[in-house]
């Protein structure tokens, strides 16, 4: 059964990207040597992701130049990207971008994931909508040995006790990983 997933990393203070929208802090933490995201991916079917994700996606890696990268790190899985305005697409990159609220879309996204789960991939925000659409179903947070003053909130809703049910947490080296159930 398809499952609408936000799957990220945060800060241990709860942000997900800094005042520039840059990850580059968590980039700094030393990598693991699990396969741990290539487990989650194998049960992705379509990831979604809002503007600012995507832009950042786009400008870090030089997407636009480069677009043969788009095949490398996700291959021909489809990506639906939330956006108010028009967007640049890498050739060949199977990417559709739309708008208005994410509960015209949910149906759509279970069809894209082909029994798969959904990947909402960011921001905060964007799995918020999901969230106040009822259409989250598991919350994974990788936390990281990091603090930002400001920047990206990995949640900013207000989701009480009763909504989330912790399933596991796991260490990865310097990583914590929480999975919750969203009720």
């Amino acid at each position: 059964m398809t499952a609408f997933v936000y799957n990220t990393a945060a800060t241990f203070n709860g942000f997900i990207a800094d005042e520039n929208n840059s990850l580059d802090w968590l980039f700094e933490v030393p990598e693991t040597d699990d396969d741990s995201m290539a487990e989650f991916m194998a049960n992705v079917g379509v990831q979604v992701m809002g503007s600012t994700t995507y832009e950042w996606l786009l400008r870090t890696e030089l997407l636009l130049d480069e677009p043969e990268k788009w095949q490398n790190f996700f291959g021909a899985m489809p990506t639906i990207v939330f956006s108010s305005r028009d967007l640049p697409v890498p050739k060949n990159a199977d990417i559709t971008v739309v708008s208005g609220p994410v509960s015209a879309h949910v149906d759509r996204l279970r069809e894209l994931a082909a029994g798969k789960d959904v990947w909402i991939v960011g921001g905060g925000e964007l799995a918020g909508q999901f969230f106040d659409a009822g259409s989250l179903n598991r919350i994974e947070i990788t936390l990281a040995p990091a603090s930002l003053k400001a920047g990206a909130p990995l949640f900013p809703r207000i989701a009480a006790p009763r909504h989330l049910h912790l399933v596991s947490t796991t260490q990865r080296g310097q990583f914590v990983d929480l999975v919750y159930e969203v009720r």
